[in-house]
């Protein structure tokens, strides 16, 4: 059993305009923007917990819906519908995604057309989660238990197919839920941005391998991070050491 391989950094997007979509996500999570040791731009959590996010350019329009999405939590009903007015007042729109009237959720898109939820008050799941409570990902069971050992954070939920991981530290949920999964039909524009927590990249992505992952290739040239995917072929990235 290879040991814990790597720490998750931050959750990558390709964006046409990331200051914008930076600016966007601060806003909403009341996050700083940072200029960081890798390339982009990085707002984070002020606190200095969990993860951050990561926003790099790219010229590709966004097509169908992402692998990833956010639930972000409501204290009450009202609070809700403070979140969902502040996120359309920074440049969200309502998303039609075939929901239900009486689901008690709203869906939104960001400024460049990723999805996220307000989640209603009182949901179960993502108690004591925090504001920005998961990430939501397509995802089968094994590739759930993949990121639970690389990472070394614990399955918390592990039923039907579906799993979630979450740090012993506390912050957001990941899950995944579990088949069917929608065809892959390109590059995806959000990935994991992990880096090795001993210094050694070689020695992490080896790690990773025999944990289930692959190097690819989808034409980075000569470049200080390795491409990898996940046992679902979801894209990620093994950056250098911090």
């Amino acid at each position: 059993m290879c040991r814990v391989t790597c720490q998750l950094v931050a959750l990558g997007f390709d964006a046409n305009d990331p200051p914008r979509l930076a600016r966007f996500w601060a806003g909403l999570l009341s996050w700083e923007i940072t200029n960081g040791q890798y390339a982009g731009i990085s707002p984070g959590p002020a606190d200095g917990t969990g993860f951050g996010f990561r926003f790099l350019p790219t010229h590709a329009r966004k097509t169908g819906m992402n692998q990833m999405h956010f639930h972000l939590t409501s204290t009450s009903l009202d609070d809700q519908r403070q979140t969902v007015a502040r996120a359309l007042g920074l440049g969200a729109t309502h998303l039609d995604v075939g929901q239900r009237p009486e689901e008690g959720h709203v869906v939104l898109a960001d400024p460049e057309g990723n999805e996220f939820c307000v989640i209603e008050p009182a949901n179960k799941f993502l108690a004591g989660c925090g504001f920005f409570a998961e990430v939501s990902c397509e995802g089968s069971r094994q590739t759930g238990c993949f990121w639970s050992a690389a990472l070394g954070w614990p399955l918390v939920w592990d039923q039907d197919q579906e799993t979630a991981i979450r740090s012993p530290h506390g912050g957001p949920k990941i899950s995944w839920g579990g088949p069917p999964l929608t065809p892959k039909t390109g590059k995806y524009r959000m990935h994991f941005d992990v880096a090795p927590i001993d210094g050694d990249q070689q020695l992490a992505a080896d790690r990773l391998v025999a944990l289930g992952a692959t190097r690819i290739d989808i034409g980075q040239g000569e470049v200080s991070w390795v491409v990898m995917t996940d046992p679902d072929g979801h894209e990620f990235c093994l950056l250098p050491p911090r």
